[in-house]
């Protein structure tokens, strides 16, 4: 008696797995519109107007310093254990783990690694940009504040703009710009959009930044995730570059040379007939420069392409006589049914 073999739960996770999709047919890619532009023209307007705020010592300025004498983490210590833990998820470390876990899983399940070099472009323009403003601008934070009411920039800090702040928008926003339905994409911007929100209020309770670094840090985030459509058609090529690098070196380890791209509709295809004649031997010519001539083994005259043939059913028997085959027709057996 034949007995099946108890799938383990394992086995019924690359069971359900084989069953997926190697790759979406149809991947909603976003487009820089017109509606995009100005939210990033907006934006970047809003990011050039906190930094001229702080630069001439304004009253966002002044507001910080009452922000920080009010020392909100006395105010509320009862929630300081809480908050030291929720701070976390604007660090980059652990962040950048967990999102690249799940988009990894996603580039495995559908065939793609554009998730995952959406999540590295969006880290180094992130680490280029405010990386670039902090070392720039130069602020110290409201713990190494030097003088009272002062901008506190070009000391030596890197705390303006927050990056605490910046990370946890773009790390958490990757998820909805990558989402595949409009609804998802509207839940996770909601969710993003709170989280990033307090990671930033959570640097000031903690008195590690400044209001006007947590506003730019969101500007700044903002910005890098509105510019990701610009950054798509180097993604696509990208991609498309590694998967033709992983083809190569597959077909290398297996010694089989790599399968020629297929040459464009139209395009004339060389083909070369190396005989000698009288010691020399043929140029190469084209088959567009050929006479249109029907194939030796086609009957002359016109003759359509199979798509354009109407289906006709053979008579008789398609295999050739055979001289072996006569002489046991006889000695066949007859078909199962018959009387």
């Amino acid at each position: 008696m034949r007995t099946e073999r108890n799938l383990t739960r394992l086995d019924r996770v690359f069971a359900r797995l084989d069953r997926e999709p190697e790759r979406p047919a149809h991947i909603d890619v976003p487009k820089m519109t017109r509606h995009r532009v100005v939210l990033f023209t907006a934006t970047l307007a809003f990011y050039l107007a906190i930094v001229w705020a702080v630069a001439i010592t304004s009253w966002l300025v002044r507001f910080d310093w009452q922000v920080m004498f009010f020392r909100p983490y006395q105010q509320w210590p009862e929630i300081h254990a809480f908050l030291d833990y929720y701070v976390v998820l604007g660090q980059r470390g652990p962040t950048a783990v967990m999102v690249a876990a799940w988009l990894g899983w996603r580039s495995w399940r559908q065939h793609t690694l554009r998730p995952l070099l959406t999540l590295g472009a969006s880290l180094l323009l992130l680490n280029v940009t405010v990386g670039a403003a902090k070392l720039g601008m130069g602020r110290l934070g409201p713990h190494y504040a030097i003088t009272i009411g002062s901008n506190e920039m070009g000391l030596g800090g890197d705390i303006f703009p927050s990056g605490h702040t910046a990370n946890a928008v773009v790390t958490w926003g990757i998820l909805a710009y990558l989402a595949s339905t409009p609804r998802a994409r509207r839940w996770l911007s909601a969710l993003s959009a709170v989280v990033s929100l307090g990671v930033g209020l959570t640097t000031v309770y903690l008195g590690t930044h400044w209001l006007s670094d947590v506003l730019l840090g969101w500007a700044a985030g903002l910005l890098i995730l509105l510019a990701l459509p610009w950054c798509e058609p180097l993604i696509a090529r990208a991609e498309a570059w590694i998967f033709a690098l992983r083809d190569l070196v597959r077909s290398r380890r297996g010694g089989t040379a790599p399968a020629p791209a297929p040459a464009p509709v139209g395009a004339p295809v060389m083909a070369t007939r190396p005989t000698a004649v009288d010691g020399e031997v043929p140029a190469r010519e084209t088959v567009a420069s050929r006479p249109n001539r029907a194939p030796a083994h086609l009957a002359p005259g016109p003759h359509t392409a199979r798509s354009e043939r109407t289906p006709v059913t053979p008579a008789g028997s398609r295999r050739p006589p055979h001289a072996a085959r006569a002489a046991t027709t006889a000695s066949a057996r007859p078909l199962a049914g018959g009387g």
